[in-house]
């Protein structure tokens, strides 16, 4: 039980890498909120289904809004929030199983409106809160609850999929990572556009790849995860495709555009440039 929700159980699992998320997302709404100089609650919360969606109902300190959406439907439900009060800091957070599942049909058409918000995906390579089931980017072969014999498809490549979708800032983190985390989350906070922060959080229950992607040198395991070289250019398209198709994890901003108009400016140029009509017209143009 908590204390904001006492008629749920809301809770991770010990050692789950949604903690460290938490405690990045919570520095980062903190940070905001002394730089812009507004309340927490000009930030809104949009979860979806899942482990990840719980990141509403666990948030400490001061409380932005929060909105607990149905599963792989969070961008939806953040297009309206931004539309309907663009002076909002809305931010997604997801799960693979949410954000690349069911969900993916929705990030091209986010990413091709430019969609001022921050998404925050939590990958930890199953589908961690119905028992461990394989998701979207469970490596071919692995042996889940829900493929028993080993999965069947070629897992998704998130990063790939973000550039050819046309996100215009991507980066990438670890959950034990919690401060260079908060830092890449304001970063995507104050990105004109969708931005995306992918993080590898691990489960401790059913896919635990702390040890994989940190390494371990008395094991003789190469981490995957490594930090992006201080030289890339973020803003070359190609430099960071080919980040994107390496196979291990790149950690930092792999992608930045901030030329590219977002969706509610566009919406301002178009109302700048529609004729206003009076009630009498609107009849008017309804008469026979």
């Amino acid at each position: 039980m908590t204390s904001k929700n006492p008629e749920y159980d809301f809770k991770w699992c010990p050692g789950c890498g949604d903690f460290g998320v938490r405690r990045a997302l919570e520095g980062a709404i903190s940070r905001r909120a002394i730089e812009d100089e507004r309340p927490p609650e000009n930030n809104v919360v949009i979860a979806g289904i899942g482990c990840s969606g719980n990141m509403v109902h666990m948030l400490e300190g001061d409380q932005p809004y929060g909105f607990h959406g149905i599963h792989g439907r969070t961008l939806p439900v953040a297009m309206g929030v931004k539309s309907a009060n663009p002076e909002l800091n809305v931010v997604v957070v997801a799960g693979d199983g949410d954000f690349l599942g069911i969900g993916q049909e929705h990030i091209g058409p986010q990413a091709a409106r430019n969609l001022n918000i921050t998404a925050i995906v939590m990958d930890n390579g199953v589908y961690g809160l119905t028992k461990g089931q394989s998701s979207p980017t469970t490596n071919m072969g692995v042996i889940t609850s829900s493929t028993p014999y080993g999965k069947t498809e070629e897992k998704v490549r998130p990063f790939q999929m973000y550039l050819t979708m046309g996100v215009s800032f991507v980066a990438s983190t670890m959950s034990s990572q919690v401060r260079q985390m908060s830092t890449l989350m304001s970063e995507a906070m104050n990105h004109p556009g969708f931005a995306i922060v992918h993080v590898q959080s691990p489960c401790t229950e059913y896919n635990n790849t702390f040890e994989a992607l940190k390494g371990n040198a008395k094991k003789g395991i190469a981490p995957l995860a490594y930090d992006i070289p201080e030289e890339h250019d973020e803003a070359n398209f190609q430099a960071a495709a080919e980040l994107a198709a390496d196979a291990r994890v790149p950690l930092g901003v792999l992608y930045r555009d901030a030329s590219r108009p977002t969706l509610d400016q566009k919406i301002d140029e178009i109302n700048a440039k529609a004729k206003e009509k009076t009630a009498a017209s609107l009849l008017d143009a309804l008469s026979i």
